[in-house]
């Protein structure tokens, strides 16, 4: 049967869009094509808002039949953190028979080519941001985000970063030219001649080991890096957050199978209650690539079980910023409140300490003591989400009950400065909605240590109070080297200390930011632009995204001849 989509159209209307990418991840400018705002959506055949919520509440209830090999059985149980139960039935899968069919579509897609993996890959990309307000749904009702973070984070942001991974797996794969000419003269005999040629061959199957947060921002990456680089790729999404990463495999197998592919090419693990299906298909021989988000526990099992693999972490680090002078105290505590209070602090970006000298800190407002910083941090944070129709739309949901059990125990470690609350939500009254908690802690004392040297996952920050700047920095240092860190901030009017937290953060391989003020956060990310995480401290073996994180999805195989 022809294939109803040809290389060549793909290419021609993919191309300009994979050239820009290209281009913007060597500037490092601000691009996106995919737009952030739900009223750029309704035209151009995707969905509008209402149209997306429809499609979404048609799912509810369904079997979602992907058509593949070896289903033994259906599996469904998601429950929304919004108190609906979701009812959605997926393909549980045998995987003796279902692996073999991934392996077996793999050679047509290895010779297809870079340039023509990278645009089926953009069109798979395209098809889901036509049906972005869907995965919106998708993603609040798995992930407990509020509707306009789903919408954001879920979809744009979320292929933005899958098209990233596109970018960086084309230009590794194309540094090596296709063939070559290779003579080497002999004096007075003949040259040597041979012709050479370089096929990025893939490693085998990957696996997608999905998170309940944020099932496409952080599945996206590794999904895309690995089947642009022409390898099979099997998605294994968290328990409570099949749904957004099954509609992901849905559009994937539809397109592969109009551009002419196998479409077992991309295939769904939907699990069992109980089952754990991640350690056995993570030390299977078909497994060569793992991309996996969540407990440093079970990243660290991989890590050091998965021997046959690549394996992509991303843990779990205590995230730090250090208070030590500004010349914008509103600004300062507009925008960290902001960033502890944003998805009920349920990020791995979100900061959970706040070192702050206990002789207090110099602002453009006069000096400022611990405690006061720490009480006005509490207003800022209080005003905040003293509406509650703000406060639901900034928080979201409580995703599981470990963090709501983390959020009651915090009280109990140390001086509150600001006591967590409960806000009902009343269009969805089933949902868990907490205010965050700040807790006052002394850096110098042992169990307080204990706390603050611990991630505590959720809408939890520590206020520590340090004998200097100095201490702090020190204190940054040992954290972000014993616990790893995805994210750094520093506030700071002196040099010196800004260069001193500067060189901790390169020595450590930490990312930084400095002094935000205004409408950018430590808590977020530009795809094409910046790095999340570095790979190079305990939070993250890599980052998303750059070379390194799709370079060793393929090795470079050469085939030589006598010219």
């Amino acid at each position: 049967m022809a294939a109803a989509l040809t290389a060549h159209e793909l290419i021609t209307r993919h191309r300009p869009t994979l050239d820009q990418a290209l281009e913007t991840i060597r500037t490092r400018a601000y691009w996106s094509p995919h737009p952030e705002h739900p009223k750029a959506y309704g035209e151009h055949g995707s969905l509008d808002t209402a149209a997306g919520k429809a499609a979404f509440d048609a799912l509810l209830g369904t079997r979602l039949d992907l058509g593949q090999p070896g289903t033994d059985g259906w599996v469904d149980g998601e429950t929304s953190p919004y108190g609906i139960e979701l009812g959605v039935s997926y393909p549980h899968a045998d995987l003796d028979e279902l692996l073999p069919a991934m392996r077996s579509g793999m050679r047509a897609w290895r010779d297809a080519g870079a340039e023509t993996r990278a645009v089926v890959c953009l069109e798979i990309l395209k098809r889901i941001s036509d049906r972005t307000m869907e995965f919106a749904q998708a993603v609040m009702h798995t992930s407990g985000q509020a509707f306009m973070m789903a919408f954001q984070a879920g979809g744009p942001h979320a292929q933005d970063r899958g098209m990233e991974a596109v970018a960086y797996a084309y230009a590794e794969q194309v540094r090596t030219p296709g063939t070559a000419e290779w003579t080497k003269p002999q004096g007075k005999r003949d040259p040597l001649a041979l012709t050479k040629e370089f096929v990025p061959v893939p490693r085998g199957v990957a696996l997608v080991i999905g998170c309940n947060t944020f099932p496409t921002w952080n599945g996206y990456p590794g999904l895309f890096a690995s089947l642009a680089t022409g390898n099979a790729v099997l998605v294994k999404p968290h328990p409570r957050a099949v749904l957004p990463l099954a509609l992901t495999v849905q559009v994937a197998r539809q397109v592969l199978t109009e551009a002419g592919f196998d479409p077992n090419l991309v295939a769904l693990a939907a699990e069992r209650p109980g089952e754990g299906i991640a350690k056995t298909l993570a030390t299977r021989p078909e497994i060569r690539i793992i991309d996996y988000t969540g407990s440093t526990e079970f990243g660290d099992w991989l890590e050091g079980n998965a021997r046959q693999a690549q394996v992509y972490t991303e843990k779990a680090g205590v995230n730090t910023v250090i208070v030590e002078s500004t010349a914008d105290y509103k600004g300062m505590l507009a925008n960290l409140a902001f960033s502890l209070s944003l998805y009920s602090g349920q990020m791995c970006t979100t900061p959970q300490n706040l070192l702050i000298p206990r002789d207090g800190i110099t602002t453009d407002q006069g000096p400022k003591s611990f405690d006061e910083v720490a009480a006005d941090l509490a207003k800022a944070v209080d005003g905040l989400l003293g509406d509650d129709a703000r406060a639901n739309a900034l928080l979201g949901a409580i995703v599981n009950p470990d963090v709501k059990a983390r959020l009651e125990a915090a009280a109990g470690l140390g001086e509150v400065a600001l006591a967590s609350r409960e806000i009902a939500n009343p269009e969805f009254p089933g949902a868990v909605v907490r205010t965050p908690v700040i807790v006052k802690l002394d850096g110098a004392k042992p169990d307080a240590e204990a706390a603050y040297m611990s991630e505590c996952f959720g809408p939890v920050s520590f206020a520590v109070a340090v004998d200097s700047a100095g201490d702090a920095v020190e204190l940054l240092r040992r954290t972000v080297r014993e616990k790893g860190a995805m994210t750094v901030g520093a506030y700071t009017a002196s040099p010196e200390v800004e260069e001193a937290v500067r060189e901790v953060c390169l020595e450590e391989a930490a990312q930084l930011s400095l002094n935000l003020t205004g409408g950018v956060y430590v808590n977020q990310t530009a795809a094409f632009s910046d790095f999340h995480g570095s790979g190079g401290n305990p939070a993250a073996n890599a980052a998303l995204c750059d070379g390194a994180f799709v370079a060793n999805r393929f090795r470079v195989v050469e085939v030589r001849r006598e010219a």
